[in-house]
């Protein structure tokens, strides 16, 4: 809602400043009654009291307000007309300052119903401001409802993500560690291995020197014979089983 302007500011000032004096105008108003009519009296009084000053010194003077009220030399009737003449005078003063007073009331009235209604107006407007800001604002609280439920679905979401990730972080140093040991394990079986073949081998050659040392005593002790029976027979060892050399020939580290 926009800020009023400075106008409508000092307009609501004037206001209020005159809703504040208009409290005490009913008791100005019947005090400056007052006041004028002690003012008319006073001068009623020291007319009368003229007039009867100079009925004193003029003793006929009353005599013809007794026999006869209806000429024009009694001072006192003069004064008492003198003073009713003053009393309509201000009756009829009083009349018009009712009828302005009136009149400018009467423009007040209109002056406000019309301000009654410009204020209606905007009040109305403000209402309806108002009723579209309140459905304004229901929407988007529920927006705000569905949002939060949105983000506490993804919170929920995001929770059991990182206990899945935690229990796969787990199992994956799980597996590395027994990755690691069975590393561990085949390094050691691969070495057990390679030391068996080795050994073999070793053996092996033993059985090849010891076949090759037999075999040359044998060429040198056997005759034409024997070199025959060498060059149409498989070798043997002395005890009829060939000779491992052409095993030898064909050893891999896998056996």
């Amino acid at each position: 809602m926009a800020e009023p302007s400075w106008q409508e500011v000092l307009r609501l000032r004037l206001a209020e400043r005159n809703e504040r004096e208009a409290v005490f105008a009913p008791f100005i108003e019947q005090y400056r009654r007052l006041a004028q009519q002690t003012k008319l009296l006073k001068e009623r009084n020291a007319s009368l009291l003229r007039a009867v000053s100079s009925v004193k010194t003029n003793p006929s003077a009353s005599t013809v307000l007794v026999t006869s009220t209806g000429e024009d030399g009694n001072p006192v009737q003069t004064a008492y007309i003198s003073s009713l003449e003053s009393q309509i005078s201000s009756l009829r003063d009083e009349l018009a300052t009712v009828y302005k007073t009136q009149s400018q009331n009467s423009q007040r009235l209109l002056s406000m119903n019309e301000t009654l209604r410009e204020k209606e107006e905007a009040i109305r407007i403000e209402v309806e401001n108002l009723r579209k800001s309140n459905d304004e604002l229901g929407g988007l609280r529920k927006r705000v409802d569905q949002h939060n439920e949105l983000m506490t679905e993804k919170d929920r979401t995001v929770q059991i993500l990182h206990d899945e990730i935690s229990t796969l972080q787990l199992e994956l140093g799980q597996i590395e560690e027994r990755n690691q040991t069975l590393s561990k394990d085949n390094a050691k079986l691969l070495q057990r291995w390679l030391d068996a073949k080795q050994t073999e081998a070793n053996k092996m050659n033993e059985v090849n020197e010891f076949y090759e040392e037999m075999r040359s005593r044998h060429t040198t002790s056997s005759s034409g014979n024997g070199e025959r029976l060498h060059n149409h027979h498989h070798p043997r060892t002395k005890d009829g089983v060939s000779s491992p050399t052409a095993k030898t020939a064909d050893l891999t580290p896998n056996g």
